[in-house]
């Protein structure tokens, strides 16, 4: 079973809008973070640069990392989370994990959940 149209939106506008008050709260001090439009767009210090965004025909949020390059994720009914296409995780773990070593701000006990 996949999502329509209207619940993707949804979960997509919502995942997009809690990444960017987490990483805006916790992380705002050691980049830049803006949402419009539903592109999340990040700017770390060191001048790379995250790009989210939502791509409705297939449904999926797509990331473009400094670190690792292009993923797409789309939204596993089962688990709930954004899981990466190509296996390997899915998307908050990968981001709150890639931004916690480009900002030096710790994964561990009390990091970054995003």
């Amino acid at each position: 079973m996949t999502l329509d149209q209207s619940a993707f939106e949804a979960l997509a506008d919502e995942t997009l809008e809690r990444f960017m008050d987490v990483i805006d709260e916790k992380l705002g001090d050691r980049l830049d973070v803006d949402l419009m439009g539903g592109i999340l767009a990040i700017e770390l210090v060191s001048g790379g640069q995250y790009v989210i965004s939502k791509h409705a025909p297939n449904r999926q949020i797509w990331m473009s990392s400094p670190l690792s390059g292009a993923a797409h994720f789309a939204y596993d009914l089962e688990s709930g989370k954004w899981a990466n296409t190509r296996g390997g995780g899915d998307l908050a773990e990968s981001l709150a994990a890639e931004l916690a070593a480009a900002t030096g701000a710790g994964g561990g006990e009390g990091g970054l959940k995003l």
